[in-house]
């Protein structure tokens, strides 16, 4: 328990308020749970004990740690009662005048040495702090789905947000067992920001029928080592929450095309499709994503084989690692048959072939490529493909945010792997692949549609340039 911090109040007994009450009472601290509905405020109790009890069965906690949890709960059905709470986390609905009024309410009630903070995952704190009273001591608590489960907590500073009540809820938070990561009051945050495109990709990938989502979730679970897919992740997050971050984050970035919404995504919300929770989504439920079928394999061998660098020549026809040309542009150019590979941690890889290639053709690169042990996924001929498009808009984002201040690189990386389980931070992630790949695949991406959404930000160009230097 903090020693700067006895009494927590949590308002808002839904979903994440209790769960955050639950981490706040297991940690040492009597927790006032606060809602305007006693009902909500019975429910969330129960499912805060049956929960423990669940941990006591599995040998996963002890029975006095349970009771003791349990005893430290006093749910309140009047605000008054929170004027003694050290710190207020407010988990209430997300919207802004719902948020303001209470804020005010609260200013009026707690003394000013209170800490009053949000665990808004849109809002702006600096927006919520505006009619309060020491609008110094107002700050984001963001905490990620399930709050007993997940580490991470994001600790959000607005304009007026003092350094030292930054610090006092980073210490608070460590001390129940989180991970905070500080970051500035911009729209989503770290991870609501940077993840953007990891959704937007894959809607486009649909939307330009480059092959079905089933194959589209795979690649990036498979060979970018994303826990889980992108389409099926928005089915379980649910489509309208989903698309309502996504009109959230791209509205205040004053319409920025990098983080344009989907229209196949509003379909699905429009009719009702919102995935796993009304039982069909971009797939039906509960079975979800089907399986996808591979490239058989091919039986003739090649022949002759001349690596060079990131490429191989089999037989004539250059295999490739992807820089955001398409196959097919490729080809032209060099006047020879050519298969585009994806990035890929795993055993499976998706290609796409020059539309000039002959099928022997394509079928000798693929044919090596199975005989290095992957299994192979030959979609269409789409420029930066599936895997390393996806990386290097995640990675140019998050670049971004180090330029403009939102949070430190160290921070931005552990957001990223713990708040939406990202193999590997997208800073490291870019260094990995170099900055210079990165910084080409956007410039073709961006030469290839003419669009400012693959626009490479500043501070990558620097880093390549840097890179080159080195280098020669």
């Amino acid at each position: 328990m903090s020693p700067r911090i006895h009494t927590v109040a949590v308002i808002g007994s839904g979903t994440m308020g209790a769960g955050i009450a639950e981490v706040a009472a297991a940690a040492g601290h009597p927790v006032l749970l606060y809602d305007i509905a006693s009902e909500a405020l019975t429910r969330a109790v129960d499912g805060i004990r049956r929960r423990l009890e669940s941990r006591v069965t599995r040998g996963k906690l002890s029975q006095d740690a349970c009771a003791a949890t349990l005893a430290r709960l006093f749910p309140v059905a009047d605000m008054q009662a929170l004027a003694s709470a050290d710190l207020v986390i407010e988990a209430a609905s997300e919207r802004p005048e719902v948020k303001a009024a209470l804020f005010s309410q609260l200013a009026e009630i707690c003394p000013a040495q209170t800490l009053l903070t949000s665990n808004t995952s849109s809002i702006s704190i600096t927006a919520i702090a505006a009619g309060v009273r020491h609008p110094e001591r107002v700050a984001g608590l963001h905490f990620f789905n399930p709050a007993p489960v997940m580490k991470l907590v994001e600790v959000v500073s607005g304009i007026a947000t003092s350094t030292g009540v930054v610090e006092q809820l980073c210490q608070c938070v460590s001390g129940w067992g989180k991970q905070p990561v500080r970051c500035r009051s911009t729209p989503g945050f770290i991870v609501n920001r940077v993840a953007r495109p990891f959704y937007a990709e894959a809607w486009r990938a649909l939307e330009e029928q480059v092959v079905d989502a089933a194959v589209i979730d795979t690649v990036l679970r498979e060979a970018g080592g994303f826990p889980m897919g992108p389409l099926a992740l928005t089915d379980l997050i649910g489509q309208d929450v989903n698309f309502a971050v996504t009109c959230s984050v791209f509205n205040a970035f004053w319409q920025e095309r990098r983080f344009l919404p989907s229209l196949i995504q509003q379909e699905l919300v429009l009719a009702g499709r919102l995935g796993k929770k009304s039982g069909q989504g971009v797939y039906a439920w509960p079975q979800g994503a089907p399986e996808v079928a591979f490239y058989p394999d091919v039986k003739h061998l090649a022949q002759q084989t001349q690596p060079s660098g990131d490429s191989v020549t089999i037989d004539g026809v250059l295999v490739t690692h992807c820089d955001g040309e398409t196959a097919l542009e490729k080809a032209s150019r060099l006047k020879r048959p050519v298969v585009v590979v994806d990035y890929s941690e795993g055993d499976v890889v998706a290609v796409a072939a020059a539309a000039t290639n002959s099928q022997r053709q394509t079928e000798t690169a693929i044919g090596w490529l199975q005989r290095q042990g992957k299994k192979v996924l030959l979609i269409a001929d789409y420029p930066g493909l599936l895997v390393s498009r996806t990386l290097a808009m995640l990675i140019n984002e998050a670049l971004d945010a180090v330029q403009k201040g939102v949070a430190s690189e160290a921070d931005i990386d552990t957001a990223m792997r713990l708040g939406v389980n990202y193999p590997h931070g997208p800073l490291q992630w870019g260094s990995n692949l170099g900055w210079q790949r990165v910084l080409t695949l956007l410039e073709n991406l961006q030469r290839h549609y003419g669009e400012e959404r693959y626009r490479p930000c500043s501070l990558l160009r620097q880093r390549a340039l840097l890179e080159n230097r080195h280098e020669s």
